[in-house]
């Protein structure tokens, strides 16, 4: 029904119990009062009611239309959030299971790279060991032809020596006077 048939309708039914009451009233005395009094408490409760109802009826369903709205729009997000959480549940499942695996694949490929690196090092220390084993080679070498010149020196030092103690024991003042006239000799005897 549209608005104005429920108004026409209530101001009909308003009115014809308006005329009742007063024909009541007319009628009788005390008892049609008390009759009239209770009449007017419905109808006062009727239009209080009819009052409230036709204010209900226009303020809360746009009300309650929005909060369906929003409840609706709300349920649509949870859904959705809810299916992205499953999403990344299964996803995080998934990677758990081949955790496993990639555990397994990364200790290979530790092992391996250790295995290289302990190689590599056993390497480097060989060839440090050789580097080292050559360089005290030549040091050894060096201080073997230092040390063998310093004895060719010493000995030669004293060679002079004793041939200087030798020499100064056999050349007495006469036997240096017989070279010196040794040698005059054997000049003159050479032509210039």
């Amino acid at each position: 029904m549209t608005g104005r048939r429920v108004s026409l309708l209530f101001g009909t039914t308003l009115g014809t119990l308006l005329i009742v009451v007063s024909a009541q009233a007319a009628e009788g005395g005390s008892e049609a009062n008390a009759h009239a009094n209770e009449l007017f408490k419905w109808i006062n409760f009727a239009l209080v009611a009819l009052g409230l109802i036709w204010v209900f009826g226009k303020l809360l369903p746009p009300i309650f239309r929005k909060r369906s709205d929003e409840i609706g729009a709300t349920i649509k997000k949870a859904t959705a959030a809810k299916a992205e959480a499953d999403r990344m549940l299964r996803e995080a499942e998934q990677k758990l299971a081949k955790l496993e695996q990639e555990i397994a694949q990364l200790r290979a490929v530790a092992q391996r790279e250790a295995a290289a690196e302990a190689e590599r090092i056993r390497n480097a220390t060989l060839s440090d060991a050789q580097k080292i084993e050559a360089a005290a080679a030549a040091e050894i070498d060096a201080a073997e032809r230092a040390a063998r010149l310093e004895l060719k020196a010493l000995a030669a030092n004293l060679a002079v020596d004793s041939a200087e103690s030798q020499l100064a024991k056999q050349l007495t003042p006469q036997a240096q006077e017989a070279l010196v006239s040794a040698f005059v000799k054997g000049l003159a005897g050479r032509p210039n």
